[in-house]
């Protein structure tokens, strides 16, 4: 056990020498340079580049990593439900990102599992928007895209809803998304090359017309970290392995409008996937 006269590093080394390792593998893109040097110099040994290792073994998931996500993502759940209950024109971004994160903590996260986006209005239309003091209109979408943290595992959800009313315009974007992504989840399975994934949520939004206004992938591996890899993505050659957590969240953005976001969290199996996210989202929320 470290205390002040027996420090991390200085009881790290001494396994390490107890068990006569040679080489110790690192990984080099959560560390910064500074840090991997004093590492290599405090252990006295050369540390080697293991990320893809680490990265490979982090892929697949177990029971119990999934139960703790599953834990995770009810977490959020509770809280979006309590949340949706406030939000009401004149209320600022920044404060229902506020009661979103104050009611994560209260049912029981760790933390966030990232920086919550809580965006409206035009600002729906950035898919990394950050909180601000722009105020929330009758007539707005509202996308929330945040999660919580349960034994060190993270969630990760995105809602769009309309506030007072939506259009007829509103609404038919919100259905393209989520065909779109009832379409991915349904590609999903362990065994096939992420990109396939993404493919097949792809092609409702380009027969649809909207090609152009999804720019990103349509989701990413998470566990540990939010952006893990394996990626269902355009470029996503690696082949998903059985057991692996990853986002759907297709996405529709029209510039200085408005945006749609809809994110699940799926477990990815042989034959298929299990969506862990159970929030609605088959019909628009108006609240």
């Amino acid at each position: 056990m470290y205390d002040r006269e027996h420090s991390l590093l200085s009881l790290a080394r001494a396994a390490l020498q107890e068990v006569g390792v040679r080489r110790l593998g690192a990984e080099e893109e959560k560390l910064s340079h500074a840090r991997f040097l004093a590492l290599e110099k405090d252990l006295g040994l050369p540390l080697r580049s293991a990320q893809q290792i680490l990265s490979a073994l982090r892929a697949s998931k177990t029971p119990e990593e999934i139960d703790s996500m599953i834990r995770a993502q009810r977490i959020s759940e509770a809280a979006l439900e309590e949340t949706l209950q406030l939000i009401r024109p004149g209320m600022t971004e920044k404060e229902v990102a506020a009661e979103l994160v104050y009611r994560m903590l209260r049912h029981g996260s760790e933390g966030n599992s990232f920086d919550p986006i809580v965006v409206t209005g035009a600002n729906t239309s950035m898919p990394h928007g950050v909180p601000g003091d722009t105020v929330i209109r009758e007539g707005d979408f509202v996308t929330l895209d945040f999660g919580s943290l349960k034994d060190g595992y993270c969630s990760d959800m995105t809602r769009t809803v309309a506030v007072g009313y939506a259009t007829e315009e509103m609404r038919s974007i919100y259905g393209i998304v989520l065909e779109a992504q009832l379409a991915g989840i349904a590609a999903a399975r362990a065994g096939i090359p992420g990109k396939e994934i993404d493919g097949a949520a792809r092609a409702v939004i380009q027969k649809a017309g909207y090609g152009a206004y999804f720019g990103h992938g349509f989701g990413h591996s998470l566990g540990l970290d939010i952006h893990e890899a394996p990626n269902a993505n355009p470029a996503g050659e690696a082949i998903m392995p059985v057991g692996a957590a990853v986002s759907a969240e297709p996405g529709i953005y029209l510039p200085g409008r408005f945006g749609v976001r809809i994110e699940d969290v799926m477990i990815l199996r042989e034959d298929g996937c299990e969506v862990i996210t159970k929030a609605p989202k088959r019909e628009l929320i108006v609240l």
